[in-house]
């Protein structure tokens, strides 16, 4: 007799002799890989994992020894770990090969263990693992061994390319579908035989055969079909949390087991014809819902897909081709005609003309000239030139947005998680009355109480009520992130109703992010200090800043004219930073003379919407410029829309009140202030929820940061600042804020069609379980009706989509939605 594995479970090969000890006892074990992994199973006390864990025959864990310490090279690296913090790495796993919880707990339990670890958190749907770590204490390589000696093979993933659920989702729920209609088919062909010998007479031989026949070809449905039903329910009760899977198994087990047992003994009905439709309807039902929610626009992924293998790397003069993945900071590549940018950049020589449709939604092609910044994911459309790296790999605003789509997919709002605790109570909350009607039935009618207990459980199945507002919200996220807006929490769909504060940032928000320097008044004693040179040392000073209003001066830069080491930012007054051992400090009046002897500021000049900015060093203030950015292109539209559809707004800048003035009255924003602080911003926003207000905070830069975490919900420009994205809610993908009204839009439609939705769902269900407890429901017509009205459900969640469109054609305001 074979002996199988003690690790994996797979047959030990003759001649073979491996073994390891587990728990004082000697174990056999097939092959060396196994005895590492059984051993550092032993070795970490964690030989619970062989009490949890369920033989699965050829797909059992097969260790596996490979070399992963190519993964600590940084070019090698870089495109899979992402840099949280100097302190701090992240990175998403693959592990193809968890097929069970326990296998899950198991890596888990070694990995949290592991020193430097901070956070593991897996997802069993996706087979993925959210790794972070302390790099000075642990390395990647060492993380991926971990999870190898224990069996596994793991696969670091690009942000923007993983292994995404979808694909699984759908081969799986088609794969199902299809055996629930092939075998269904021929199971209904059976009952028509049945029903037709129950009219017109029927030998007893041909009726044995034809039941027979009906669970000989329901067995596939039951085996294949339904398991996610039976894996959702074990779950639910293991977990003490029932779902709507517990009702629908109970029914399908009651009726399978009930109808093979007339099958066997020749007495009694069989209702296969009705588990196989049961299945089929409720099979395509959820098919139908997860089309609806893997519809969303996955803009980082597509985009992810675009980007070239290759790369022309400009090193000493020549041009050599390099694998993206071997780009570094600060490479210099080549770009030309039809070439797809690798990475994030800024132009050094040349003019390029590139397609950033799909990166901000801009449906023309824009042009960037020496000192402009160019993003991983263009396309060049005509021109050439060379680009300094500054971002590469998953630090790319690419891999960031991937990042955040990311946890996107996994919010849950307050609605739905009320709606499925609803659901748990309901679900037992039926499963007491189909126990109450079927003992009372047994009483009065025994002969009909199977089939109103099945009638009861498949009708009153909560799934419309589950349904109603995950499919909603990915329907309305799909139609936001098709007009150029990606939700990221859901909660700002709730927030932002009518009556809610606004709030705006000026720079960068309300205006364009197209800033330029329209004055340059030089104060340097030294005559030899020209405009130009003061604009070359301006720009070495802004060239790591993330702030709008650097972006007038990258123009100006000078490879010769650099920061002895990155400029420090002080948040809400500028940056300083040391150009040849003298240190320079650039921002506004206060902090630049910060411990200088100086009088009052020199009077600006320039637009009258400039922004004054100055320039200093230990002992003078050397400059003054003035930085002009135009108000976008649609804001005055937009601000009367929001406006007129009932929201309150403000500006909250820290740039001077005079130009603040100036943008408020232009918008027709009453409620403004300026000159503000980030400390300011959040006294303002805090005291407007003390009145009772929801605020929704709209900014760009790492000042608005703070705001936009405290605010009950906040929009942030997807240009803007890294910390700034992070905190938000919901992204500005484009150039306009047109998409803010259309968010405005979809929020009250979506309120509106769950409350729809819910409405429906409970009252469908009272009254199907009347109809049923009182024995007007057959089990059949009990699977139709709880199918189309998860159909219904899925089907009102998709008017979303085209919410935004029908109401910009027809100029509506927006609807009162109902509360729910």
């Amino acid at each position: 007799m074979t002996k199988a594995c003690f690790h994996c479970t797979l047959p030990i090969p003759a001649g073979t002799s491996f073994s390891v000890e587990v728990e004082g006892k000697p174990r056999e074990v097939c092959c060396i890989g196994c005895q590492a992994a059984a051993t550092t199973i032993a070795g970490a006390g964690l030989t619970q994992f062989y009490a949890h864990r369920q033989p699965v025959g050829d797909a059992a864990l097969q260790p596996r020894c490979l070399d992963f310490t190519v993964y600590d090279d940084p070019a090698s690296s870089r495109q899979f770990v992402t840099s949280v913090n100097a302190n701090e790495h992240g990175a998403i796993v693959y592990i193809g090969d968890l097929y069970c919880p326990a296998c899950i707990w198991l890596v888990d339990q070694v990995l949290t263990g592991l020193p430097g670890v901070i956070d593991v958190t897996a997802n069993a749907a996706t087979r993925r693992m959210a790794i972070r770590w302390e790099p000075e204490q642990l390395s990647f390589s060492a993380l991926l061994t971990a999870i190898a000696e224990l069996g596994f093979v793991p696969e670091p993933v690009i942000p923007g390319q993983e292994h995404t659920a979808a694909t699984q989702d759908y081969r799986g729920a088609i794969k199902r579908l299809l055996v629930a209609g092939i075998f269904g088919m021929q199971s209904m062909m059976f009952a028509v035989g049945l029903y037709a010998g129950d009219f017109y007479g029927q030998a007893a031989a041909q009726a044995s055969l034809l039941k027979w026949a009906s669970l000989l070809v329901t067995i596939p449905i039951l085996l294949v079909a339904s398991r996610p039903f039976f894996r959702g329910a074990w779950i639910g009760l293991k977990l003490r949390q029932p779902g709507m899977d517990v009702p629908v198994a109970l029914a399908i087990s009651i009726a399978f087991a009930a109808s093979v047992w007339a099958t066997v003994t020749g007495q009694g009905e069989v209702y296969f014809d009705s588990v196989a439709m049961f299945v089929f309807l409720l099979s395509l039902s959820r098919f139908i819902e997860m089309r609806a929610r893997h519809t969303t626009d996955n803009r980082a992924q597509a985009l992810a897909a675009m980007l070239p293998m290759t790369a022309a790397r400009h090193c000493d003069g020549h041009v050599e081709s390099v694998p993206v993945a071997a780009l570094q900071v600060d490479d210099e590549i080549f770009l030309q005609s039809d070439d797809v940018v690798a990475v994030d950049g800024i132009v050094m020589r040349g003019e390029l003309t590139l397609d950033e449709h799909l990166l901000t939604g801009e449906s023309r092609p824009v042009i960037r000239h020496a000192g402009d910044r160019v993003l991983a994911g263009a396309r060049v459309v005509d021109g050439s030139g060379v680009f300094q790296a500054t971002a590469v790999g998953a630090a790319t605003h690419l891999g960031e947005m991937a990042r955040l789509i990311e946890k996107a997919q996994h919010d849950r709002s307050g609605v739905q998680l009320l709606a499925d605790r609803i659901a748990s109570l309901f679900v037992m909350a039926v499963i007491g009355l189909a126990t109450v009607c079927g003992a009372f039935w047994w009483i009065a009618a025994p002969d009909r109480t199977l089939e109103i207990v099945l009638a009861i459980l498949i009708v009153a199945c909560p799934c419309a009520l589950s349904l109603a507002t995950p499919t909603t919200l990915a329907s309305a996220a799909g139609s936001l992130t098709r007009q150029h807006f990606l939700l990221i929490q859901a909660r700002l769909l709730h927030v932002l109703r009518p009556g809610a504060l606004i709030v705006f940032d000026k720079t960068g928000t309300l205006t364009r992010a197209q800033p330029r320097v329209t004055d340059t008044e030089c104060y340097a004693p030294d005559a030899a200090v020209t405009s130009s040179d003061v604009l070359k040392i301006a720009a070495a000073l802004e060239a790591g800043s993330v702030h709008v209003l650097a972006e007038a001066f990258r123009r100006y830069r000078d490879p010769a004219v650099l920061c002895d080491v990155p400029a420090v930012s002080v948040v809400g007054s500028g940056v300083q930073g040391s150009i040849g051992g003298n240190l320079y400090r650039m921002g506004n009046w206060a902090f630049v003379t910060d411990g200088l002897a100086v009088d009052s500021p020199p009077p600006a000049a320039g637009h009258a919407r400039a922004t004054t900015v100055y320039l200093a060093d230990r002992q003078q203030v050397l400059a003054r410029f003035s930085v002009c950015d135009e108000v976008r292109s649609d804001a005055v539209s937009v601000v009367a829309q929001l406006r007129d559809a009932g929201f309150d707004l403000a500006i909250a800048s820290g740039d001077q009140t005079a130009v603040v003035a100036e943008v408020a009255q232009e918008l027709g924003i009453s409620t403004f202030r300026g000159g503000m602080t980030p400390a300011d911003k959040l006294a303002f926003i805090e005291d407007a929820r003390q009145q009772g207000r929801s605020v929704v905070m709209v900014g760009d830069g790492v000042n608005d940061a703070p705001v936009l975490a405290a605010a009950d919900a906040s929009v942030a420009i997807a240009n803007g600042a890294p910390l700034a994205r992070a905190s938000a809610d919901g992204l500005l993908l484009g150039q306009a804020l047109a998409p803010l009204y259309t968010l405005a839009q979809v929020a009250a439609a979506s309120r509106r069609v769950i409350a729809q939705s819910l409405i429906w769902a409970a009252t469908y269900n009272f009254i199907a379980i009347l109809f049923a407890a009182c024995g007007w429901v057959a089990p059949w017509m009990a699977a139709i009706g709880m199918s189309l009205s998860s159909i219904l459900v899925v089907a009102n969640a998709l008017r979303v989509r085209d919410v935004s469109r029908e109401q910009q054609a027809d100029h509506a305001p927006l609807a009162e939605e109902v509360v729910v």
